[in-house]
């Protein structure tokens, strides 16, 4: 399972996705890129991954995650942050009815949501001469309405004085009020092409790092060329409403999008934790194989195959038993015995509430579980074999950890 290395070398397009609030997980993959020395060449975004993609071609990261860390729903919309925020997590009996009603009264008038907020957000935070001098070429998406067609926008290429228009045309989300912008009518760039790689690949990019976000709007089919290497990093978990301009939400998921972007950066192991290592498949198979009994014995009771005979304990195993345990993990057709070995040690890691957002060498996440477990009360989790099997797994390991110590 030994992960081939990302070739930073090379030059890189980046797409964005929309997804409104959900965007601050861009901020964070793009504070992975600046780590790791990724070279951007180029990026493609819509909606809140347009205004994202701005800040980038700029180069100001501190200027865009202080924005994010401080949004909030007022400095995106005309409204009261305390009511919107319970109309969003569904707090409705606390609301203030008198309140709602006159917002949504002229919600109604206005047919969507004021955003004079976000237009002095742009105007205050875009600077267009940075971005048209920027070496990273910037392009963005939004639907005339006006034409009924799709339009894409080349940074460097869009009229002087015109590129703030653009961004708020991109970001127009369909709850937003309507306003023309330079005499047209535009709509969210999300609702034709919410994943816009295929500005880049267009355009001749060949190696492209998708962000997704996972947002409302379609995402066009495109064919990906053979000589194109396109890159995916994505959330695991739902990131929060597009609506949810919330400080401690986008926090979190600046938080999430860095580490996920330095597990796909620096190939670490783990599905919800962020683990450094370079065994092989191979090791990974022998840990899993060299259970002590009364694991094994839990193991196949679990899954009742304690009364095979005339089959090998390891082709049980292989065959029969840790298929069935990587399908309970929901690991997919293609899995493999890293896969299975870290969905194990997680669930246990996760039992014991072992933080996530740190990237651990293998020997610092072994330890810390073997510690871990061998401090708990057996008796908490007779039933749970999994915390046996864990156990047998981490001492099959000692050999990893006696190596790293003696490195140390």
């Amino acid at each position: 399972m030994v992960k081939e290395l990302f070739d930073c070398n090379k030059e890189y397009g980046i797409v964005l996705e929309g997804g409104g609030a959900k965007g601050a997980y861009q901020i964070g993959a793009w504070k992975a890129f600046l780590e790791c020395g990724i070279n951007i060449k180029g990026v493609a975004g819509v909606s809140v991954g347009a205004l994202n993609g701005a800040l980038i071609c700029m180069g100001d990261y501190e200027k865009a995650v202080d924005l994010w860390r401080n949004i909030s729903y007022s400095r995106i919309m005309s409204v009261d942050d305390l009511q919107m925020d319970k109309l969003i997590r569904g707090k409705f009996k606390e609301l203030d009815l008198q309140q709602v009603s006159k917002q949504g009264k002229q919600f109604f008038e206005d047919r969507g949501f004021d955003v004079a907020p976000l237009r002095q957000l742009v105007e205050e935070n875009i600077d267009e001469k940075k971005i048209k001098k920027s070496n990273i070429e910037f392009y963005m998406g939004t639907f005339s309405i006006s034409n009924l067609k799709e339009m894409e926008i080349s940074a460097k290429e869009a009229e002087e004085g015109f590129l703030k228009d653009y961004l708020l045309a991109s970001a127009n989300f369909p709850l937003f009020k309507n306003e023309k912008l330079n005499g047209m009518k535009f709509l969210d760039g999300g609702i034709i092409n919410n994943v816009p790689i295929d500005m880049l690949i267009n355009r001749g990019y060949k190696n492209i790092i998708v962000v997704r976000i996972f947002g409302i709007g379609i995402e066009k089919k495109v064919k990906i060329p053979e000589d194109v290497n396109v890159i995916y990093i994505a959330p695991r978990c739902e990131l929060c409403n597009i609506l949810e301009f919330n400080k401690k939400k986008a926090t979190r998921n600046i938080t999430l999008g860095y580490y996920d972007a330095m597990k796909v950066l620096k190939s670490l192991c783990g599905r919800d934790y962020y683990i450094q290592s370079q065994r092989s498949e191979v090791e990974y198979l022998e840990a899993m194989l060299t259970l002590d009994e009364d694991a094994r014995r839990k193991l196949l009771q679990r899954f009742k195959k304690e009364n095979i005979t005339n089959t090998s304990p390891v082709r049980i195993l292989t065959e029969e038993v840790y298929p069935l345990l990587a399908a309970s993990f929901k690991l997919g057709k293609s899995w493999e015995y890293g896969d299975l070995y870290y969905a194990i040690l997680e669930y246990i890691a996760k039992k014991f509430r072992i933080p996530k957002f740190k990237i651990y060498s293998e020997f610092e996440f072994l330890n810390l579980l073997e510690n871990k477990l061998s401090e708990r009360n057996p008796t908490e989790e007779k039933d749970d074999f999994l915390f046996g099997m864990a156990l047998s797994i981490l001492h099959s390991s000692r050999f990893i950890l006696d190596k790293c110590i003696e490195l140390e």
